[in-house]
């Protein structure tokens, strides 16, 4: 039996976070990850763009990550607007506060993946049990025993979830989650655009479909395209040349002709939410507490918020010799990370729900409802002051 302060199940960028987050803390850490270590050191581009927030910036920052990115390769987002159908009308954001001119950043996830993977080599008090899955946990009154899938057992004051929105492992605990498939699959691409896009960000629903339009460096954009299945197979199956076509007339030749400069990569859309953040001493960080619905852009932000504020807690423990493990810290940290989420999160699928509603009444109040969101000045500039604000 191999005795451990901490086993954190996944090593995806909450999970990595999570284990630089709590370096120097005299903690000793097993990572317990199913892909090898050298797919983990140079992750495969995804086709995602993650949108961070300025408090996500200072996160990644204070954990030496932000550091490991090419510039080269952050795009800022200077501004946002949302369309609604064919209406000329759009609800545009910019940033508010003085001497901010970005409301966030667009960085790939391949990048963060791997800056994240970086940040943990060499730290102290770090094992990683690769190429290896948990297959049982039996919670205990001082640890909680893991059994992993080439027989191994572990005994942590401490197990840490960050494997997934679909986490294996919250199920094992007992834990269930509020899941909401959307029916919808999600395709990303890189396009080169025939005119500039002034980094800015597009949300655009249709009728038939919803388009996004992310910014990257020099003329490129990632085109997020939301489709019905069927509908989205015979999008994956054109040809380059038709695929470019196809979408330049999707966004109505706005940005002129688009072109694609890279491969298409497709995700079903389902939105996760944890009945509970924590168990006996056992938590749940990342998409495995909370996955969004991309439309947001607040998925990943969540996730490093998650992490933070599990670490802070338990970096204070650790600190006054405490116990790691205990009920009361991991209800503090349920509680904060439920504040922090669950208005954004119920109002993410209210969002997602009424415009992707294509009946004549919810067509009105689509409408409506964007024109209200203009109309009042404290609503635009909150969600402003909520991308661009740092951490405390």
């Amino acid at each position: 039996m191999h005795k451990v302060d901490v086993v954190v199940v996944g090593a995806g960028p909450a999970g990595l976070s999570l284990t630089r987050s709590l370096a120097g803390s005299g903690l000793s850490i097993a990572l317990v990850e199913l892909q090898l270590a050298s797919t983990l050191a140079e992750p495969a581009f995804d086709g995602r763009e993650i949108a961070l927030t300025h408090a996500s910036r200072q996160i990644m920052q204070a954990m030496g990550m932000w550091q490991r990115i090419d510039p080269a390769e952050i795009s800022p987002l200077r501004s946002a607007k949302v369309m609604n159908g064919n209406s000329p009308f759009a609800l545009g954001f910019a940033a508010e506060r003085e001497n901010v001119s970005e409301l966030g950043w667009l960085v790939p996830n391949h990048l963060i993946r791997r800056a994240a993977w970086e940040a943990v080599q060499g730290q102290a008090g770090l094992e990683l049990l690769d190429g290896v899955s948990v297959t049982a946990i039996e919670t205990g009154d001082d640890a909680n025993l893991i059994t992993l899938s080439d027989g191994r057992r572990l005994a942590a004051r401490l197990v840490v979830s960050a494997d997934s929105r679909f986490s294996s492992t919250r199920r094992m605990m007992g834990i269930g989650a509020q899941m909401r498939d959307f029916g919808k699959s999600m395709m990303v691409c890189r396009l080169h655009c025939e005119r500039p896009h002034r980094h800015e960000a597009w949300e655009w629903f249709g009728y038939d479909r919803t388009l996004a339009m992310l910014p990257l460096p020099g003329n490129q954009a990632s085109a997020v395209i939301t489709l019905p299945p069927q509908q989205m197979q015979e999008l994956v199956a054109m040809d380059d040349a038709r695929f470019g076509q196809t979408t330049t007339g999707f966004f109505e030749r706005r940005l002129g002709a688009m072109e694609p400069v890279g491969t298409r990569h497709v995700y079903p859309l389902v939105g996760v939410y944890a009945h509970r953040f924590a168990g006996p001493r056992y938590a749940l960080v990342g998409d495995a507490a909370v996955g969004m619905h991309p439309v947001t852009a607040h998925g990943f932000n969540f996730g490093l918020q998650s992490q933070e504020r599990l670490a802070r807690l338990v970096n204070e423990v650790a600190e006054q010799g405490g116990d790691i493990g205990k009920a009361s810290m991991l209800a503090r940290y349920e509680r904060g990370h439920r504040l922090a989420t669950r208005p954004l999160y119920e109002a993410t699928n209210a969002i997602a729900a009424l415009y992707n509603d294509n009946r004549l009444p919810a067509r009105v109040l689509r409408g409506a409802a964007l024109r209200a969101a203009h109309g009042v000045a404290p609503f635009r500039k909150m969600i402003a002051g909520h991308l661009t604000q740092r951490m405390a």
